[in-house]
Parts: C-alpha cells; structure tokens; sequence
C-alpha cells in the first residue's frame, strides 16, 4: 500500500511537471513553426513530380541513407526515355548513354579468358539469369574459357573468389555481380588497381573505376512502378504491406525507398515493412499474421518471387485478394492471368545477364562502351501480361530472360 501510494504522488508530481513545460513551450511558438514550414517546404521542392503538390504528408524515407534525391528524379524519369539500340534487343540497348574510351584494354587475336564472380545462384531469378549468360558466352568463339566462380550469398567469399582470380592473373577481364555493395567495393577497387577491365552488373559497388556499370533503370525506378500502381488503386488511408527480401543491398533498398516515399506521401498507410528471406512458407507466414491483426488493402513487393505465397494466404484466410505487385516470374502471371488479379508486375529483367559478356568482348576490342549501361525496365500491365505470359515454361521461369532467340530454348530453360 505505501508503494502504491508513493507511485500516485510520483505520478502526479510528473503530471503537474509536463503542464507546466507544456504552457512554457506554448509562449514562443513562431520559431518552431517557422522551423516546420520551412523544413516542409524543402520537402516539397524535393518531391517527385509524379507525387503532385496535394501530398498526404512526407516520408521518412527521405531521411534514409539510401534516398538521393537527384538519383531518385533521374530514375523516375528515365522510365520515358526511348533506348537508344538495336531494335528488339533490349540487353544491348542503353537510355542516355556516355561513352568511354576503351582502346587501352584492346587485345589483339581473342583467346580471350572471361572471368566471373557472382554473388551466388541462390534463387530462381539468379538462376534463369545465369543459364542465359552461359548461352550467351557459347555464342562466342572468341572467348576461349570462362571462369565462373559462385560465392553462394557470402561476401567474405566473394571477396576471397576475386583476390584469388587477381592472384591468378590470366583474366582478360573481370566481371562481377556484387553480393552486397559496401563489403565488396573494397576488392573492386582492388581489381581496378590491377589493371584488369572491371564490368560490375545488376548490384553496384560505391566507386566509379569499373569501365562500366550494366543495370536496368533501378531500384528507385522499380519500387516506384510498384507504388504507384497502389496509389493509383487504393483510396487514401488504406493499409499496405510491404514485403522485403533482404537489407543492404542497394537495388532492394533504392525499391524500398521509392515505395515508402511514393505511398506515404500519397496518403496510403504501411502497417509493416517486413524481411522474407526470398522464404515462400516465411512470406505466407507474415502475410496471415498481419491479416489477423486487421485489414491489408495492398501488397507491395521490393521483388515478385514469393507473390504467389502472398497471394495465397488470402485464399487460405477466405479474404479477397487486393491489388498487389509481383514480378515477371511465371507462376505470378499465370496465377494473375487465371484469377483475374488487379495487379503489376515491374521487372528487372534477366536479360541484363547477356549484357557483361556483349560489353567485355566490346572492350577487349577496344571499342567504346557506355560508363554507366542503363537497359530498359518495362513494367508488365494488365494491357501486355498476355505478351509475356509462356504457358509451356516452369513457374520459376522470368519471362524476361531475351532467351527465346538462343540455340536451346525453350528446353534448356525447362
């Protein structure tokens, strides 16, 4: 009882503390809305254009490490830009290029030995894409071996596959698809001190010495595709999902930066941001927990492998599926197809596999490449999902492999 009785008196002693901060703080307001005004405006002058000036409020995205405004409105706006190219062949295409000289790293005769350090093929994306830069490197007699080395998800052994191959130094070239960008920047920039050309594709590294960076448009781009088609469906206020892969990588994080920002300061509200591990039992496990706690009217996806998962808690919950963004792998657009969905499918398109092998053999003939290779990033739509849906393929297949013109499909990707 005399506890109880000296935790009332506490209680109301901070009680009488708080009101008389609180009519403190109340005299003076003008600076801090001065403060807030002006912080709001500066906001404001950053938004994307896409966004409009009637936003709901702004985004802690903003604030991330992984936000660069400049980049971010550059993405979004490349997304309107014709490629530049031969036509229909999307991975040698590029927007807005800037070429380099590459005539230092010419070599005469070919023979040429193409070595590769991936990040890993640990999913069914990573998979597809590295079945067709195998076919790609068979379409060229010039390259007499091809190293590939798997690093399986590791940075320390990625980093160690790389000094190993510079240690070795009979690489024409070195191309690598980076585990994750910080860790990895290091050994990069280790290569470049050697002398060997570096290409880096599909994740990037913090430095520019590579000869060139091969990706689609990007991660702000992606992200914003799959947000605005939210906004587009859903009334201000609902309730979205976002469902994530993994942190530190930075094409998931620029797609989840993008997201945040668009829907936030759209007026939609994230109940959750959470981390699937690319797991389908995993996703479909989070996805049920969050339809127990309370409504979800959207889902959105950093990346469409597990969408099926997603989608499939709904049916298990009895709950009509709602607008929801995926990929280009197969089983989501045949699952889209077949239901009806209202739903989107932006794309990072395996083609971009077949783009390192075009640009080292370029460089070794000392012909220019673009410093940074930007290929197209369409986004699949209800208007063209029946253009990329292949009823014939595995339901990991990526519909947007640019494989269907190589000796061996469709059975070599069956």
């Amino acid at each position: 009882m005399q506890l109880r009785s000296s935790l009332a008196r506490l209680l109301l002693v901070i009680s009488i503390l708080s009101l008389l901060a609180a009519a403190c703080s109340s005299e003076e307001p003008a600076d801090d809305t001065t403060d807030t005004t002006e912080a709001t405006e500066e906001a404001g002058d950053d938004a994307d254009a896409d966004a409009g000036d009637d936003t709901a409020g702004a985004s802690e995205g903003r604030d991330s490490e992984w936000f660069d405004a400049e980049e971010f409105d550059r993405q979004l706006s490349l997304r309107s830009v014709t490629p530049e190219g031969p036509e229909g062949e999307p991975w040698a295409q590029y927007l807005n290029p800037e070429f380099v000289d590459t005539s230092e790293y010419a070599v005469e005769g070919g023979d040429y030995k193409l070595c590769f350090s991936n990040a890993g093929v640990n999913n069914p994306w990573r998979v597809v894409g590295f079945n067709t830069m195998e076919h790609e490197v068979a379409l060229h007699d010039e390259i007499a071996e091809f190293l590939h080395v798997d690093a399986g998800g590791s940075d320390d052994t990625q980093i160690t596959d790389i000094q190993d191959m510079l240690a070795a130094g009979d690489c024409s070239a070195l191309i690598v698809s980076p585990n994750t960008t910080a860790a990895l920047t290091p050994v990069v920039e280790e290569a470049c001190e050697a002398g060997l050309p570096v290409i880096v594709f599909d994740r990037g590294v913090n430095t520019d010495c590579t000869v060139t960076f091969i990706h689609p448009i990007g991660g702000y781009a992606f992200g914003a595709d799959a947000a605005d088609f939210l906004v587009g469906e859903l009334d201000e206020g609902a309730n979205v999902l976002a469902l994530r892969i993994l942190p530190g990588v930075d094409v998931l994080e620029t797609r989840w930066v993008a997201g945040q920002v668009i829907m936030e300061e759209a007026g939609l509200n994230i109940v959750g941001a959470e981390f699937t591990d690319g797991d389908a039992a995993n996703t479909k496990s989070i996805v049920s927990d969050y339809l127990a706690r309370g409504d979800v009217d959207g889902v959105w996806m950093d990346a469409g492998a597990t969408a099926v998962a997603a989608i499939e808690a709904f049916e298990d919950a009895g709950i009509p599926v709602p607008p929801i963004t995926g990929e280009d792998q197969q089983d989501f657009l045949a699952k889209w197809s077949a239901d009806g969905l209202t739903a989107v499918a932006p794309t990072y398109p395996t083609y971009q596999w077949r783009t390192p092998i075009i640009a080292a053999l370029q460089i070794l003939n000392g012909e220019e490449v673009p410093s940074e290779w930007i290929l197209p990033e369409p986004v699949i739509t209800a208007d063209n999902l029946d253009t990329y849906l292949q009823p014939d393929m595995p339901p990991l297949h990526y519909a947007l492999c640019g494989c269907e013109d190589m000796p061996g499909f469709p059975e070599d990707w069956q």
